[in-house]
């Protein structure tokens, strides 16, 4: 099991050094840096781009050198000084910024996971074991509803008709009077009553495929000779199904739980738009669009470690669940 532990860290490991190469040199496929961009939007709005300014800023931020030794000064001060560098955009520090909305992000990614396991867990069983019945149809429809609609016109259709027929606007994760106020019981509550639809529509794709991988996994196990073989033993059906089918059909559970975040991240970009939720999406899309490399270069990396991380965690779950992966360890 150490062994197994340890080849997974190296793997980990690399792949995130490998996702940094990668996402760096993509950053910098458009045509011209964030200076060129910036230059670009002061002629736009009237107002003249001073060269001998834009030279110095060039200097400044080491936009005159090559995108490898770019790509090499930023990875290298984040490995040893825990330096994100400075955001180009917001002139303000990559790490500050990242402060304020990656924990929003986290939170909606582990209460969309909950919630999507809570709903498709017992969905996905029903849906096996009473196959072919209305309620078979009904989960199943929902599932391919929930699969094939995009989570932005979810957000907008409930944000509409909350306003048009409840006169409440359900966008953000707080009330105006509640954004600067300290933590507090009312806060809490107040987020409680926000955070809803973003995670109702951030789960919606992901318990409809769960509910549909849950319910062939199980139904391919149900009929197998250990099934079989435990209602022979007397026990009751209820106690079969726990025991051994759920068991095993749960693994796709474990082993996705990974690649929750970046799922999430790749709809909370549009979705967090239209909400205006206070998270990573929306600065990274400022960020690429504003060509600000090592805010965008950062938060892919930040994301890209999570989702790696999350991964190892699946991986080790699964050889603790699972005796024959436990026993292979492959």
């Amino acid at each position: 099991m150490g062994y197994f532990v340890l080849r997974r860290l190296t793997y980990m490991v690399l792949t995130v050094f490998g996702i940094s190469i990668v996402a760096f040199l993509i950053i910098q496929l458009p045509p011209g840096d964030y200076l060129t961009t910036l230059a670009a939007n002061l002629e736009k709005s009237g107002q003249g781009a001073d060269p001998a300014y834009l030279a110095s800023l060039r200097v400044r931020y080491g936009l005159d050198q090559s995108v490898l030794t770019q790509y090499w000064k930023w990875i290298s001060n984040i490995v040893l000084h825990g330096d994100f560098g400075q955001s180009f955009k917001y002139g303000r520090p990559v790490s500050a910024l990242l402060a304020e909305r990656l924990p929003w992000t986290i939170v909606l990614g582990v209460s969309t996971l909950l919630l999507g396991w809570l709903v498709a867990l017992p969905a996905g069983i029903y849906s096996a074991i009473k196959k072919y019945s209305v309620g078979d149809y009904v989960l199943t429809s929902f599932a391919f509803l929930g699969i094939a609609v995009p989570g932005f016109m979810v957000a907008l259709a409930v944000s509409y008709l909350m306003f048009r027929f409840a006169g409440v606007s359900v966008g953000g994760l707080f009330s105006p009077e509640w954004v600067d106020a300290r933590w507090n019981l009312g806060k809490v509550l107040d987020l409680l009553a926000h955070l809803w639809l973003p995670v109702l529509v951030l789960s919606l794709e992901g318990v409809g495929g769960t509910i549909r991988v849950l319910r062939a996994n199980l139904l391919d196990e149900l009929h197998k000779p250990y099934v079989v073989t435990a209602r022979a033993r007397g026990l009751t059906e209820r106690q079969v199904l726990l025991r051994y089918p759920v068991r095993v059909a749960l693994n796709p559970f474990i082993s996705t739980a990974g690649w929750i975040l970046p799922g999430l991240f790749g709809g909370e970009v549009i979705v967090a738009q239209v909400l205006g939720l206070p998270s990573t999406g929306p600065l990274l899309l400022g960020a690429l669009q504003a060509q600000d490399m090592y805010l965008a270069g950062s938060i892919i990396l930040i994301v890209s470690v999570l989702t790696v991380f999350g991964t190892l965690v699946s991986d080790i779950l699964l050889a603790v669940v699972d005796p024959r992966i436990r026993s292979g360890l492959m």
